[in-house]
């Protein structure tokens, strides 16, 4: 899993630097932990929206995370890795969705759609009863990618990912056997 989120970050690290994209186009520490709270809140509520507008779909999905968390149980993945995991997760993909994908795709809020869509083919799933999990995936990618379209800057979105991942991760991993 780290190796492809490797990838990922250098490929999108390489697309960016050789287009010239904007990794931050100015510093600007109150507006991005502004926009990484809010950013963080609303895949919060998103999540809780889901949970609610579409209970059988999303316990569908939910089901597959029981089944990566006791993957990663058995594999003796420690809160330390997870935590890394979500580091290299959040970074890696906020790099290459939105600092790379989203600005070759027009820019704009046309890229910011296009790149949402991209994100949401990268995280199929298994089982059709889950269906609601890429939709949910693509909403994120929506509020991901208008975070760096409004501050110009990667890092709210990559701070916000990291945590709903990190998130997620302890959740998988304190899960009863």
């Amino acid at each position: 899993m780290l190796l492809v989120q490797g990838g990922l970050l250098g490929f999108g690290a390489l697309w960016m630097g050789l287009a010239g994209y904007p990794f931050l186009r100015s510093p600007d520490p109150l507006r991005d932990s502004l926009a990484f709270l809010l950013l963080f809140y609303a895949l919060m509520g998103l999540e809780a929206a889901f949970a609610r507008l579409f209970p059988k779909s999303f316990r569908a999905s939910e089901a597959l995370h029981a089944q990566l968390g006791l993957l990663m149980r058995s594999q003796g993945i420690t809160h330390h890795q997870a935590l890394v995991l979500a580091l290299a997760s959040g970074v890696a993909e906020e790099v290459f969705f939105r600092g790379a994908v989203q600005n070759v795709l027009f820019g704009g809020w046309m890229g910011v759609v296009l790149q949402a869509a991209v994100f949401a083919a990268f995280h199929p799933v298994p089982d059709r009863k889950a269906w609601v999990y890429p939709l949910f995936i693509f909403c994120g990618g929506l509020l991901f990618g208008a975070a760096y379209h409004l501050t110009g800057s990667l890092i709210p979105g990559i701070l916000a990912h990291y945590l709903h991942n990190a998130r997620g991760f302890y959740q998988l991993l304190d899960r009863p056997r």
